[in-house]
């Protein structure tokens, strides 16, 4: 079968990297995406395995539509009742680049109201609408007139782990966070520390992946386990081969903050996400931070998501980033230092060149993922 998986902006060859890595087939990069294909149980995989993932999609049908008759007539032609039983229920998702079709949620109604109609006109009843927690979820793309019709397999965004049971404002999406670890190319061999790390996103996913931890292991809601052809033997194979494959991590991962409550948060989602033990987080000014011998003075990954002076405001943003820079020199030095931010101007004044700079976006800001080697 054909799959499409979504993901933020920038992260789809790491992506296509995981993908490759469960064994998917004739692979497409596309924006914010990517296509392969797989079977059932490279489906199942995709959603509990991918990090760097959003949505897990199956397209079932494509067609040119121009107007909202079209669109309707086309969904209606589409055999439901082999995906749906009248009793279950439906929610639509659209997403709309087009000078037919401009308004996103117009598109879901005319959708759904295909659907529930030809159930209404064969069964004399309908499935009813559930937005939270659908039996089916139904993905519409429109580009032009290009309509693709697809199967949301995963039903919620798969940036939802589970183990955030408390925040700071603006916290990193745990997708990104994923995204950034896979950027730096860290492999669990050297230590791997946020000496900013907020709610402790970073820091989880970082342990998740070097205990081999699937990123939904803990989640119960997945839409493809509401299909009619959901194969549950063949799921609770791949959770046992999942638990089977734990990693007992012995490696050094940390994190430190300057604010308390941050700790207080980062703690409780770090226990939450079953890693009570595994990362050790303390109050530390990254400004006073000298990485000591039991965190190897080999050096090391040093990943961190400043403020950028936009959602959390800072006093003198470019003296924050020279001083930055100023403690990179003097205290960390042999590591290899990740910052994103989308201040690039202040990110300046760190003063240091950089030897690499990924352009992401952080919800709707535009940042860079630069690289330094400090030496």
């Amino acid at each position: 079968m054909k799959l499409l998986v979504k993901t933020l902006a920038g992260l789809e060859d790491v992506l296509a990297q995981e993908i490759t890595h469960l064994g998917g087939q004739n692979i497409t990069v596309i924006k914010r995406g990517v296509t392969f294909e797989g079977d059932k149980r490279l489906l199942y995989r995709a959603c509990l395995e991918l990090r760097t993932a959003l949505r897990v999609l199956m397209p079932i049908a494509t067609f040119q539509a121009t107007d909202d008759k079209i669109l309707y007539d086309n969904i209606k032609k589409i055999d439901w009742t082999q995906y749906i039983n009248v009793s279950q229920t439906i929610a639509v998702d659209a997403v709309v680049y087009s000078t037919y079709f401009t308004h996103s949620q117009y598109v879901a109604l005319k959708t759904k109201d295909a659907i529930v109609d030809l159930f209404r006109e064969k069964h004399y009843k309908r499935p009813n609408v559930n937005t939270l927690t659908p039996d089916l979820l139904v993905n519409i793309h429109i580009t032009n007139d290009e309509v693709t019709v697809s199967l949301d397999a995963s039903g919620d965004s798969l940036h939802k782990r589970g183990y955030r049971v408390d925040s700071l404002d603006a916290p990193i999406n745990e997708v990104l966070a994923a995204g950034l670890i896979a950027l730096s190319g860290w492999d669990g061999k050297m230590p791997f520390i946020d000496a900013m790390c907020g709610s402790g996103t970073i820091l989880i996913e970082a342990a998740q992946k070097a205990h081999n931890i699937p990123p939904q292991y803990g989640r119960d809601y997945f839409c493809f386990k509401r299909w009619k052809d959901f194969d549950k033997a063949l799921f609770d194979d791949i959770v046992k081969t999942q638990a089977a494959q734990r990693i007992d991590y012995q490696g050094y991962i940390a994190g430190s903050d300057l604010n308390f409550q941050a700790i207080r948060v980062a703690e409780r989602n770090i226990e939450a996400a079953q890693l009570t033990g595994k990362i050790p987080v303390v109050r530390k000014d990254f400004f006073k931070y000298v990485p000591d011998m039991g965190e190897n003075t080999e050096g090391g990954i040093l990943l961190m998501n400043p403020p950028y002076d936009e959602r959390l405001k800072i006093e003198d943003a470019q003296n924050f980033y020279k001083q930055i820079g100023d403690t990179m020199k003097k205290n960390w030095k042999g590591w290899q230092v990740f910052i994103i931010s989308s201040n690039l101007e202040a990110a300046k004044h760190i003063g240091l060149k950089t030897s690499r700079k990924i352009p992401l976006f952080n919800g709707s800001l535009e940042c860079r993922l630069l690289k330094f080697e400090v030496y």
